[in-house]
């Protein structure tokens, strides 16, 4: 007879409960079919709904891969696509795949709800805690690499436009370290002296 320590036992309790989604590999993201418990992931934030099915970005994608809660079927040869495969495709997609990725995987684990951003570069709505549903997002981020020039014409672009839409733009940077610094950006104005 073997006896199981209580937090072993639930361990393996927790394990048994967790259910991995099954997607689908496509051009545009990873398609959870309406098969699959969608339900969840959309209520967490995660994914954009398409007919009856929920498509993940690829930062979504690899994050959910990453944490164990899908699998990635590869639709050709109906074989599981391992994390590094998913990223190689998502940086044939967007050359700051990785960038995105890690920017959107400090932003999760931190407890926020991430989702897609808005065009003119910027990367990603940012919901409070607690607030995704409620109400709409507080932040909008822009996501760099450290050394990577930006020019101030095209940042004080994406900062009017957030200031037009009542939001703080942070801006993201992964420096050499792969560590993300967060900087708020608000606008900055000179007066001239007579």
């Amino acid at each position: 007879m073997t006896v199981e320590s209580g937090n072993s036992k639930k361990r393996k309790e927790k394990e048994e409960k967790l259910v991995v989604l099954k997607g689908i590999l496509k051009d545009k993201g990873v398609l959870i079919p309406s098969s699959e418990d969608i339900e969840g992931l959309s209520s967490r934030g995660y994914g954009t709904p398409e007919n009856s099915d929920l498509i993940l970005s690829y930062y979504e994608a690899l994050y959910l891969l990453d944490k164990g809660i899908i699998e990635v079927i590869d639709e050709e040869t109906n074989t599981s696509i391992s994390f590094q495969q998913l990223l190689t495709k998502a940086r044939i997609i967007d050359k700051d795949a990785w960038v995105r990725y890690l920017i959107y995987r400090d932003l999760r684990s931190r407890g926020y709800v991430v989702r897609e951003g808005f065009s003119l570069g910027i990367d990603f709505r940012v919901y409070k805690k607690g607030e995704y549903n409620k109400s709409t997002s507080d932040y909008l981020v822009l996501g760099i690499k450290e050394g990577q020039p930006i020019a101030i014409n095209d940042l004080a672009g994406v900062l009017s436009r957030a200031q037009s839409l009542k939001k703080t733009l942070i801006l993201s940077v992964l420096n050499r370290r792969g560590e993300i610094v967060y900087y708020s950006l608000s606008r900055l104005s000179f007066k001239k002296d007579v």
